[in-house]
């Protein structure tokens, strides 16, 4: 395992630069241990401050409903639009609470579907790439899969030094290991030894690892390295799926890909894709919708979002 993978270096206090960023974890250090049931209330009202305040990213999540429910009436495309935000604050502090603070009042109210395609990977030694979205309960549900499997996490790197410290910490308290994005050799060392990895490819990275496939009917560009890393390592992937129903978490994790890695990236990151359009069907609510999904097209950026 790479020692950067597994370890969280805080930077320094007595560089005044970093003070700013200090004092916001610390606050958001205090918020993780509120009780559970005001951290609900209280985020649902930042999605309202949110949905009100961020125009851009909140006519961004309208053009992705529009796109993706177009058999949807506006009505109940405004009305997930609201939800989603909603959704949105509660993430807020779930993630705070995932990171740093206890979920003890938590763990007897999650349902986990599936685990023995889990424990029989882990029998035969096999690597498992947990594929999922970006879902808001994402950070919550993969504390909660820790319980029962030693579990890693692919993310990106933050450019501030004190986030990047702070959340990598956190997550740290739960996950066997954090491995950046541009760490691929550890990455495959990892999967190779047997080990299990969560990884999110939904988002538009803008790399050059990229195809582009459908996603809810319309043209992604998405990235290939759910394919390139069970080619790799000779992993499992396997679809994860996490939500929240007031109080309760739900996790349920499917059988493993068949025939998966194929000779065509294309076909294979395109069955990924088709994998978390189900997810997002299931809890539409609580996606990751203000991310500009569609933002790249094969001729050049879209016009979706003007």
């Amino acid at each position: 395992m790479s020692d950067n993978a597994s370890t969280a270096t805080r930077p320094s206090l007595r560089n005044p630069r970093n003070w700013p960023m200090f004092a916001v974890m610390f606050a958001a250090f205090g918020i993780a241990r509120l009780p559970w049931l005001l951290q609900r209330a209280l985020g649902r009202g930042v999605g309202t401050v949110a949905y009100r305040l961020a125009g851009s990213r909140r006519r961004a999540a309208e053009v992705n409903l529009r796109l993706c429910f177009p058999e949807k009436d506006e009505a109940w495309r405004q009305r997930l639009l609201r939800d989603s935000f909603d959704a949105l604050g509660v993430g807020i502090f779930e993630f705070a609470r995932a990171w740093w603070g206890s979920i003890d009042s938590i763990r007897p109210h999650v349902q986990v579907e599936g685990l023995e395609h889990l424990q029989r990977m882990q029998a035969e030694g096999r690597g498992v790439l947990l594929v999922s979205g970006h879902f808001m309960t994402l950070e919550m549900c993969g504390r909660l899969l820790c319980d029962h499997v030693d579990l890693s996490g692919m993310y990106r790197k933050h450019r501030n030094p004190v986030y990047e410290w702070a959340v990598k910490f956190g997550r740290l308290r739960y996950a066997k290991a954090m491995y950046a994005n541009e760490d691929i050799r550890a990455t495959v060392r990892h999967l190779k030894k047997g080990g299990f990895l969560w990884y999110a490819p939904d988002q538009d990275m803008r790399g050059k690892d990229t195809v582009f496939v459908p996603f809810f009917g319309h043209t992604a560009a998405t990235i290939t390295a759910t394919h390139q890393l069970a080619r790799m390592t000779g992993c499992a992937v396997v679809p994860y799926f996490h939500r929240r129903e007031g109080g309760k978490y739900f996790l349920k994790i499917g059988a493993p890909l068949e025939n998966f890695p194929s000779e065509n990236v294309e076909a294979d990151t395109a069955r990924v894709n088709q994998a978390i359009e189900a997810m997002v069907r299931e809890a539409p609510d609580q996606y990751l919708w203000i991310h500009r999904r569609f933002k790249r097209q094969p001729g050049g950026r879209s016009d979706y979002y003007r």
